[in-house]
């Protein structure tokens, strides 16, 4: 197997995906610790990536073709003796191929042509495989298998945990006050557990001071928030829009649980090891659920789900998702409370 000195990952979004690929990068990094890891990322997602250990350059993407292609001389300047595709599109892989690298790998059944692009394919097992397995595949064809359970190696900057503790306190989160936060958004519809669902929960669990509710999210969740607030007859912490992405693992961190859609935030969340309630109807937790054994996944038993669409066409209208009792899950979050910080292991590398 070649000692590969300078290795391009090719994963540009999205903020799920990027998470999940983290393992394939520590593999990586064990199996070629002297070699210059560099990774291509929206730039939306680059501060994220800041925080991944063991990688020596985050290398961002303008939105948009020309900012693809203005990609090109720089690349290829780098000299890299492996490129590894994980996005899989017409795009990332033309890319892989512009770089001028001999040893391009992809996998078999990736999208839009792009398979073509790359020097090896590398089949995938199953369809459903959850993601964090399936880029694995990869890097153990490099002959980087991981030699334990997969690692999400994450640094948290001191800065980051300071800006965190201060925004808490001052929203009127006390040292040392047990809180859960909520992500009522998701980047489908289709995805998102109904707003009344998520109200009812919060005051339930405020209602019999579990926990203080913490709602998160980005500036385009505002909408989603708001419809779940004026829902609400407790009053929860609304930090929605108040933290980027790259705060989002310090912010998780501080958490005793997440209660989320199937989204972005669930993937950190973790990867971070802070446990997770996740809600599902259109997509497969077997793919695409929260990395690990200690988090509980909601589903439904409607024939149709998961059926991977973002229009729901079944008769009652997202009833994968309304088909989900609040009681249920507010006796998760009881359950998963109880058992404290018992389960969580050194994933974050101080």
């Amino acid at each position: 197997m070649p000692d590969y000195r300078r290795i391009l990952i090719i994963k540009p979004s999205s903020l799920g995906d990027i998470i999940h690929a983290l393992p394939t990068l520590a593999a990586l990094r064990d199996r070629f610790p002297s070699a210059h890891i560099t990774w291509l990322v929206k730039r939306r997602w680059a501060g994220v990536l800041a925080a991944a250990d063991g990688l020596d350059r985050v290398w961002p993407i303008e939105p948009g073709l020309m900012g693809w292609l203005r990609l090109t001389p720089g690349l290829r300047a780098e000299s890299f003796d492996l490129v590894i595709d994980l996005q899989g599109l017409f795009r990332s892989g033309a890319i892989a191929w512009l770089t001028g690298c001999r040893t391009r790998i992809g996998f078999a059944n990736a999208r839009e042509g792009s398979r073509f692009m790359y020097t090896q394919r590398i089949a995938v097992p199953t369809l459903d495989m959850h993601a964090v397995d399936r880029y694995l595949c990869v890097a153990t064809a490099v002959g980087a298998s991981p030699k334990g359970a997969p690692e999400f190696r994450t640094r948290l900057a001191s800065g980051d945990r300071d800006r965190i503790a201060h925004l808490l306190s001052g929203s009127g989160v006390a040292p040392g006050m047990p809180w859960i936060a909520m992500h009522v958004s998701a980047r489908w519809d289709t995805k998102r557990w109904p707003p009344e669902h998520f109200a009812a929960t919060a005051d339930a669990v405020q209602d019999e001071r579990l926990a203080g509710v913490v709602l998160i999210g980005g500036p385009d969740d505002r909408a989603a928030v708001d419809a779940v607030i004026s829902r609400m007859q407790t009053a929860p912490i609304d930090l929605t829009g108040q933290t980027s992405p790259e705060l989002l693992p310090a912010l998780l961190t501080s958490a005793a649980l997440l209660l989320t859609n199937d989204s972005g935030p669930m993937h950190i969340a973790a990867a971070m090891n802070t446990p997770v309630i996740a809600l599902f109807g259109p997509t497969s937790p077997l793919r695409t659920g929260p990395y690990g054994s200690a988090h509980r996944v909601f589903t439904s038993s409607i024939p149709c789900s998961p059926c991977f669409s973002r229009t729901c066409r079944n008769a009652m209208p997202l009833e994968c998702l309304t088909a989900i009792d609040p009681k249920t899950v507010v006796e998760a979050v009881r359950e998963q409370l109880k058992k404290g910080s018992s389960f969580r292991d050194k994933r974050i590398v101080e």
